[in-house]
């Protein structure tokens, strides 16, 4: 009998091991060289494609899968220097200006350097700006102030600060006493996790899938190009990526959903009754559920010309793109749904 209770826990560890490694979507080789570090070291060797993606062979067998996760995250750009030293930026991905206020955050300077900041309204200081109260939080209305002694352009340029430097966001991983992970990142970190928490099954000879299953991790998910270049034999691609917590949705942050539909349209009939099959194989807490604001890798995949059944499973996360929140059992239920649906039904 397999301990998904302590294979949680692990993916829990790695989730929050990757989320505190800088890797907004265009410069995500930190994370990347971890995934793979963590893969060649259970004995898989990997490739990597043109734009970095990881890609390793997990098992070898019949009816090729791939089950993709992302490593790439949301962020920013440096837009300009602003004459009194503050930074305007642009957003890398797509989330609402209010997650940023009062985020910290670090610029990764193209010329070597990292600088910390922190994302604040224009004249944020309360007791000075008494219209604070009143105004919209918005980009043009946000700016990073960098903990510099920089008061003008001229000064921060000499930094090594330029317009094209990349700010990612500060994670700020925790766990709680309930096993609670909060932190930015965890989409799509926990779903990177869950794959590499199965890969160690695999390795360690609890796992042997019946497919031949490739992993794949890639890097510009959160711009929409992501899926577009996966493994030319598979016939079937499923993303591992957040699970989407909400109104009228029937996932928590202690399940795993099942994806029927999001903004692509729906999901593969077969791929997504297989998967919920699989969950009541293996006693899961799950939910199939229709995200309305969500696109995934796979769907890039399909747009890239790839003839390949598709489906999307996850842990549930809240406050996604935010500070997100999950919790273990949604990273074990997520990893033992993978695992009974990669073993043939009568296995």
């Amino acid at each position: 009998m397999l301990d998904f209770q302590s294979r949680g826990r692990l993916a829990a560890d790695i989730a929050l091991e990757l989320c505190a490694i800088p890797s907004p979507a265009g410069m995500t080789r930190g994370a990347a060289d971890r995934v793979a570090g963590i893969l060649e070291g259970l004995g898989f060797p990997t490739e990597r494609s043109a734009k970095g993606s990881v890609i390793c062979r997990l098992a070898d067998g019949g009816d090729p899968l791939v089950l993709a996760a992302h490593v790439d995250t949301l962020g920013a750009v440096v837009r300009s220097v602003k004459p009194n030293g503050r930074l305007r930026f642009s957003k890398i991905g797509g989330y609402p200006d209010i997650y940023l206020a009062t985020e910290t955050c670090r610029i990764h300077a193209r010329s070597g350097g990292i600088f910390t900041g922190t994302f604040q309204p224009l004249d944020a200081s309360v007791h000075v700006n008494a219209k604070l109260k009143e105004s919209r939080i918005e980009e043009d209305g946000l700016e990073i102030l960098l903990d510099e002694d920089a008061p003008n352009r001229d000064a921060v340029l000499a930094l090594g600060i330029a317009p094209g430097d990349v700010v990612s966001i500060d994670a700020r991983p925790v766990r709680t006493e309930k096993g609670y992970l909060k932190s930015r990142h965890l989409d799509d970190k926990a779903g990177c996790a869950v794959l590499l928490a199965l890969a160690r099954m695999v390795s360690e000879g609890g796992l042997s899938p019946d497919r031949r299953t490739y992993l794949l991790f890639t890097t510009y998910e959160e711009v929409g190009h992501g899926g577009a270049v996966i493994p030319g034999d598979c016939v079937e691609a499923i993303s591992v990526d957040m699970g989407a917590v909400g109104d009228d949705l029937g996932c928590t942050e202690r399940m795993v959903s099942i994806c029927a539909k999001d903004s692509g349209g729906p999901y593969d009939w077969d791929v997504t009754n297989a998967l919920a099959a699989a969950a009541r194989r293996a006693g899961c807490a799950y939910a199939v559920d229709v995200y309305p604001h969500y696109g995934s890798d796979v769907e890039v995949s399909l747009a890239a010309g790839h003839d390949v059944r598709h489906g999307l499973v996850g842990p549930g996360v809240y406050a996604s793109h935010g500070y997100e929140r999950t919790h273990e059992d949604a990273l074990r239920n997520t990893l033992m749904l993978l695992a009974e649906y990669l073993r043939a039904p009568d296995a």
